[in-house]
């Protein structure tokens, strides 16, 4: 039952905007920040409202980054982070849905022990297995690359969970009709499962776009080339610096910038996102 009265409405607004403001005043704080100078926040006193060095620090950091950090211009570890990000999305994506349609479509021996021991890896996230994986990853060489900041995350037992329920609910005519059709399996997935999956997958796309962005520990152990740094990463370096206090207005500046990618694809695959997580176009 839907209660329509004022005061009801006017207190869930109230609510909200409360919410909201808990929610947002920390993002609030770091850019009011990334507009001071550097020795404003160091007065004990929190500034509330911008300052007037928000295109002189955001212009540093885009030219010359902080050399004194040995950090480069925020451009390069915005593309750094962009290619980890796209890689793992895509890739998790790719090897997840032709393990959940082999799982499926197809007979073979040890079918479901196979994807049990691919729903086991759930157990072992990269922060349990990162000493072997690191030592796998500098044995082949990619230490400081992209195919080593990316591949030893790509594998993703939740997202071919994810798709083998979706397969499943799919109607048994469909794979009829299609055989009746003379369609063989690759043409099978590629001309109805695809389509069909469509705000599936846009859905896990932006779930894993974002964990690939806020990569954190992998790329700090991997990259020591200042050229590999990733955002993330560097945002942690920027604010570890020895003998010397950190330059807060850029670290926030950087923080600043770090969010935007993942807040647009947020905002423009929004309606796909929430279709995604709710909804399947059978």
């Amino acid at each position: 039952m839907v209660e329509d009265r004022p005061f009801l409405n006017f207190l869930a607004h109230l609510v909200l905007i409360f919410g909201v403001a808990i929610v947002a005043m920390p993002l609030w704080l770091a850019f009011v920040a990334s507009t001071h100078g550097p020795n404003d926040f160091m007065s004990g006193v929190v500034p509330m409202l911008p300052g007037p060095n928000l295109i002189e620090n955001y212009g540093h950091m885009f030219s010359t980054g902080v050399s004194s950090s040995g950090m480069p211009p925020v451009g390069r570890m915005l593309g750094n982070s962009l290619i980890m990000a796209l890689s793992i999305a895509l890739g998790k994506i790719a090897i997840s849905i032709i393990s959940a349609f082999a799982i499926v479509y197809f007979r073979f021996p040890f079918r479901m022990a196979a994807f049990w021991i691919i729903f086991a890896t759930l157990m072992l996230p990269v922060e349990v297995r990162i000493v072997p994986t690191y030592k796998v990853v500098a044995d082949l060489g990619m230490l400081n690359t992209y195919a080593g900041l990316s591949i030893p995350l790509i594998a993703s037992a939740t997202a071919t969970f994810l798709f083998r329920q979706v397969f499943l609910t799919m109607p048994d005519e469909l794979t009829e009709a299609a055989r009746i059709d003379g369609a063989g399996p690759m043409k099978f997935f590629r001309d109805i499962l695809l389509p069909l999956s469509r705000t599936n997958i846009a859905a896990l796309f932006v779930i894993m776009f974002i964990y690939g962005w806020n990569q954190y520990l992998w790329p700090l152990l991997v990259t020591t080339s200042s050229s590999k740094y990733t955002i993330v990463a560097g945002i942690k370096r920027m604010a570890d610096v020895a003998d010397a206090q950190p330059q807060w207005h850029l670290v926030m500046a950087t923080a600043v910038l770090a969010v935007l990618p993942p807040l647009l694809v947020i905002v423009f695959m929004q309606r796909l996102f929430v279709k995604g997580l709710v909804d399947t176009e059978k």
